[in-house]
């Protein structure tokens, strides 16, 4: 897969080289000639979504607007510093991500603290807040026009509270950023896309998670473009897959729940989980999975810790 690909339906995925090589994507929707990012990557993803327009000769003031699905900085860091870039784009975010995206303190605080300083300034750079007046906020149900063409926009609890996910009638597909999980390209075998929930801090919640992802697959879409990474079919049985890890990933969590090492033994009981479903999905036993998985196991235990927290 190339750094900027685009698919048969018009839909341009971008590597916004977030950590490593499809990790994390940005995907463009263009639309008679207009333009629309959906998620951002970080500030250091900036040169590589210019290109993306670039090489797909889009104008910067073609694009309209910027979607961010949710404010976790891999999806939405860059926001700021790709909208000092597009004169006319219209930023649009979930009522409760759009203060942070005014004003970044509190989720730069928050991500410190799940990463640490020195790799925080590694990962996100600085944090540029955008203007209110270029910011809307989208409801659940709401209608955006791109070039004349329909997107919907549905709020998608579960992963985070902030979360919204678009239905491009057009195309008949949707961008689900989080909710509907995470599908490296790196795990794809002869029977297809490999997935599995991101449960990551703070907000997880699994009844939320559940709802979430059948009100997505009612949608009947012909395939879906996760920020991590980029598109996926056969989406009858990722959602098998996701449902079924979800409570497995809450059962671990409530093994654990009295430990004082829970985190650190979630992430032994998840690694082993995921392990044993890419042996039946015919992926080798081989290093990538502890380099693809390591992560997204650690900030998962995270997410189930804080989870179990709520819970009292």
């Amino acid at each position: 897969m190339r750094a900027i690909e685009r698919f048969p339906d018009g839909i341009i995925a971008i590597d916004t080289g977030y950590v490593k090589p499809r990790l994390a994507a940005s995907h463009l929707i263009v639309r008679d000639g207009r333009a629309a990012f959906v998620d951002t990557g970080t500030t250091r993803s900036l040169p590589k979504l210019l290109a993306g327009l670039e090489e797909n000769n889009i104008p910067l003031e073609y694009v309209d607007y910027v979607f961010i699905t949710h404010v976790h900085l891999d999806h939405a860091g860059g926001a700021g510093a790709l909208m000092q870039q597009l004169p006319d784009a219209t930023l649009v975010a979930h009522p409760r991500a759009a203060p942070h995206l005014a004003i970044p303190t509190q989720l730069v605080e928050a991500t410190n603290r799940v990463y640490g300083e020195k790799t925080f300034r590694k990962l996100y750079g600085e944090i540029i807040p955008v203007p209110e007046s270029r910011i809307r906020v989208v409801q659940d149900g709401e209608r955006l026009l791109l070039g004349g063409s329909p997107l919907d926009f549905l709020h998608t609890p579960g992963h985070a509270m902030h979360h919204y996910c678009i239905h491009d009638r057009e195309a008949n597909v949707m961008f689900t950023g989080d909710t509907f999980g995470v599908s490296y390209r790196e795990f794809d075998t002869a029977k297809g896309p490999f997935i599995f929930p991101a449960t990551t801090p703070t907000h997880f919640d699994p009844e939320q998670a559940h709802a979430s992802i059948e009100r997505l697959l009612a949608l009947n879409t012909d395939a879906a473009y996760l920020t991590h990474y980029s598109r996926v079919e056969n989406l009858s049985e990722l959602a098998e897959d996701l449902h079924g890890d979800l409570v497995a990933f809450v059962e671990i969590a409530k093994r654990c729940a009295g430990r004082e090492d829970r985190v650190d033994e979630m992430k032994r009981m998840m690694f082993a989980y995921l392990c044993a479903r890419l042996d039946e999905h015919g992926f080798p036993d081989d290093g990538r999975r502890e380099e693809w998985l390591e992560m997204d196991v650690d900030l998962n235990a995270k997410g189930l810790a804080a989870w179990l927290d709520r819970q009292g």
